[in-house]
């Protein structure tokens, strides 16, 4: 099974989101969000085939996020694109669907 994380090495969550996928066996292509952040489209695509909405990827606890509060999904998207720390992390995408990894175990769903 092929996997893709957006990852940030310095996040447990994130690190146990990994653990996860490669215990399972799966194939897993990291992504540094931080360093190698996603486009505002790709960040669409990955929400919409997980039947997540923009909103449900912002990290809420950062300070950049509360000025998003009544913003429409393109200009969260392009924040996010902008601004990557405001992706909630980790955030895994595999044949089976799209999850947020918060708790971890929620990669099990999409194994």
């Amino acid at each position: 099974m092929k996997a893709t994380i957006l990852h940030n090495p310095r996040c447990s969550k994130s690190r146990e989101a990994l653990a996860l996928l490669t215990d399972a066996g799966a194939d897993v292509t990291v992504i540094e969000y931080l360093k190698t952040p996603p486009s505002a489209a790709e960040l669409a695509r990955i929400y919409a085939k997980g039947g997540l909405s923009p909103r449900d990827g912002l990290r809420r606890a950062e300070a950049d996020a509360k000025a998003l509060s009544g913003a429409d999904d393109t200009t969260v998207l392009d924040a996010m694109a902008a601004n990557p720390i405001l992706i909630e992390r980790p955030l895994i995408e595999t044949d089976k669907g799209v999850v947020i990894g918060r708790p971890p175990e929620a990669v099990r769903s999409i194994l």
